[in-house]
């Protein structure tokens, strides 16, 4: 019998949730995504050493601020690492706009836009590359403009199903619903409390929203995302796309136990396509979900406290430490 992670790929697309291209070149994923918080990581590792010294010794040549070197060595830095990433897929390639944008759809739009001149720059065109937005209602706006100007995007810390369903009517590419992170919240409220991997809440949620997606026939894909464990993964066996992480892709690729797939299905299209969500609706609905709004907070911060460290990092090298 083949290893879990070669029955997956009979099921759903497997992408790989990390900067690491030790990792990439191993699992051979399709597309690869990246965040803040994988990009830091990969930097802490060494193995963008080369990557850094250049763009830091470019940007010292702009004749422009500390601070505006910086922001531009991240742009260039996150869309080099996603060019290396790209020689390994033969997808796509998911890179964020800086969570401070999160509220933002003009400087998340701008933001974009810059990213995407810089793959052009290097050779990348559009249709290797999504952009990657916090799913709050100016970065679920800024999609909309995006992917009408050809700019496809991944709309990321998706918790609820309000918010997934604001990214389909817009016409987002790709949206990346989070299965652990949910996960964590509900064993945070509930002590003591186990879920089974099929009844655990984020694994119901993506349920609910690929069901919904098909029967409305929306044609953004559904990316689960943030795994704690294997049995997750098995359980959403059937998703359009899941991103793993190495070591779950590790996992994967050690277990021969059979996968058995659960069947997701719309429950058939009545034609009428339902009415569009306005901004009152989805900010009610998302203050109405503690959840959901906890962690799409807390998923913002977190993104910008690694941005943060990058940023210093790269501002320890760019300065040899002189304030």
């Amino acid at each position: 019998m083949s290893n879990l992670l070669e029955q997956l790929r009979q099921h759903s697309v497997v992408v790989a949730d990390t900067g690491d291209l030790d990792a990439i070149r191993r699992f051979a994923p399709q597309d690869a995504t990246t965040n803040p918080s994988l990009i830091l990581k990969a930097v802490q590792s060494g193995q963008y050493n080369a990557l850094v010294d250049q763009i830091l010794s470019d940007v010292r040549g702009l004749g422009v601020s500390v601070e505006d070197a910086i922001d531009e060595a991240c742009d260039r830095l996150v869309v080099a690492m996603g060019k290396q990433i790209l020689e390994l897929v033969p997808g796509r390639v998911s890179t964020e706009v800086s969570a401070r944008l999160s509220y933002d759809s003009v400087a998340s739009i701008a933001k974009a836009r810059r990213l995407v001149e810089l793959y052009e720059e290097a050779g990348i065109g559009r249709d290797r590359i999504l952009i990657k937005l916090a799913a709050t209602w100016e970065g679920v706006r800024a999609a909309k403009v995006l992917e009408s100007n050809g700019v496809q995007c991944n709309l990321t810390l998706i918790f609820n199903f309000v918010q997934a369903r604001a990214c389909a009517e817009v016409g987002a590419y790709l949206i990346s619903p989070f299965v652990g992170r949910i996960l964590d919240w509900y064993i945070k409220a509930n002590p003591g409390v186990v879920y089974a991997p099929d009844e655990e809440p984020g694994v119901q949620s993506v349920r609910r929203i690929l069901q919904y997606f098909r029967q409305h026939r929306y044609s953004t894909v559904v990316m689960g995302a943030s795994f704690r464990n294997v049995g997750e993964i098995q359980a959403l066996a059937g998703c359009d796309r899941l991103t793993i992480s190495p070591a779950l892709l590790e996992a994967l690729e050690s277990s021969e136990a059979r996968l058995v797939p659960v069947p997701i299905e719309g429950a058939g299209h009545d034609g009428a396509a339902p009415k569009r969500l306005s901004e009152a609706e989805f900010r009610w609905q998302m203050n109405e979900d503690a959840m959901a709004t906890e962690k799409l907070a807390e998923g913002i911060r977190g993104f910008e406290a690694d941005q943060l460290k990058l940023e210093a990092l790269l501002r320890e090298k760019l300065t040899g430490g002189v304030a």
